[in-house]
């Protein structure tokens, strides 16, 4: 039940936008054990001057930021190891690369972790795991 936050350049957001989520959303299944069904993401456009981020900072040898750079802030309802979100962090940083020759370098990634509890899916409703479910 993964949340994403997505920060993207505002001069890419209409070219950009399916295939990242089209990517985003394979490699949470694939790496995250997330049922296909279970989308839920929220684009953020902006325009250069609202984007503060340092072009080398933990970038990579020999690597700089660009004005592509992506920002995907996930909120999970379910821990991963270590593994687990490794793989999803290469995963995606390779298939946005082949996708949309997005750099590497132009791609962070977030992972904060919650307690089923705090959700509510509609209703005002508390998500509970079913019973049987781990």
């Amino acid at each position: 039940m993964p949340f994403t936050r997505i920060s993207l350049p505002a001069h890419r957001a209409d070219a950009w936008q399916n295939a990242i989520s089209a990517t985003l959303q394979e490699t949470l299944v694939d790496h995250f054990s997330v049922p296909a069904e279970d989308c839920f993401q929220l684009f953020e456009p902006a325009v250069r001057r609202q984007r503060v981020i340092s072009p080398t900072y933990l970038a990579g040898e020999n690597d700089r930021r660009s004005d592509d750079f992506l920002l995907f802030h996930i909120t999970a309802g379910k821990p991963r190891n270590s593994y687990q979100k490794q793989q999803l962090f290469r995963h995606l940083a390779e298939k946005l690369h082949i996708t949309l020759g997005i750099s590497p370098a132009d791609v962070m990634v977030v992972v904060s972790f919650t307690r089923p509890e705090d959700w509510s899916f509609s209703h005002g409703d508390m998500f509970s795991i079913p019973q049987g479910a781990a």
